[in-house]
């Protein structure tokens, strides 16, 4: 089975409804260069005793921490991801500024040159920590950091998609318009 060995093309894309009827989304468009994300699936479980000993483990998913690092963030993508604005190039944050729900996709390269493709589906990003350091004989670059929390879809619970491009059974048309568009839950077998 090949590893993942690389991260690019970061992707968002605002949700602009999300319920029974389905989700909508808006174009995605990329972010800056990517240097790294960590996805961590939460749930909670709970041990049920009987007999003095486990009779079952109920467990409940709680949504999924995300924090990705870019080279660094532009005032224009840090507007969109919390919800401020740039105004003749001035980055405006408001205390009441409220971040968007969206989706965040990428791709990550596999020893074998194939790509695992991902979109995590509804979520939010906090504010954007900011690190400034003096320069000195040895120079340091900044990167920027984000966190989110990201959770199920209302409509029909899909919280993530995964596509291998080498998978046998893959569309090829899902993958090659993975970032032009949030991709739909495919149907069939």
């Amino acid at each position: 089975m090949p590893r993942q060995i690389g991260l690019r093309d970061i992707h968002i894309a605002i949700v602009t409804s999300d319920d029974s009827t389905g989700t909508v989304y808006e174009t995605p468009v990329k972010l800056e260069r990517a240097i790294s994300a960590k996805i961590s699936p939460k749930s909670n479980s709970d041990n049920i005793y009987s007999d003095d000993s486990v009779e079952d483990i109920i467990t409940a998913f709680e949504g999924v921490d995300v924090e990705i690092e870019v080279n660094q963030l532009s005032l224009e993508s840090r507007a969109k991801l919390q919800g401020a604005k740039v105004v003749k190039g001035v980055l405006i944050e408001n205390k009441d500024d409220i971040a968007p729900t969206i989706a965040l996709g990428f791709k990550s390269k596999k020893n074998n040159k194939k790509y695992r493709y991902v979109w995590l589906l509804k979520g939010k990003f906090e504010l954007a920590t900011d690190e400034y350091d003096t320069e000195a004989e040895k120079p340091k670059a900044q990167s920027a950091k984000l966190k989110g929390k990201f959770y199920p879809r209302e409509h029909d619970g899909n919280y993530r998609f995964i596509a291998d491009e080498d998978a046998v059974s893959v569309d090829a048309t899902i993958i090659s318009g993975w970032f032009t568009a949030v991709t739909d839950e495919p149907v069939g077998i």
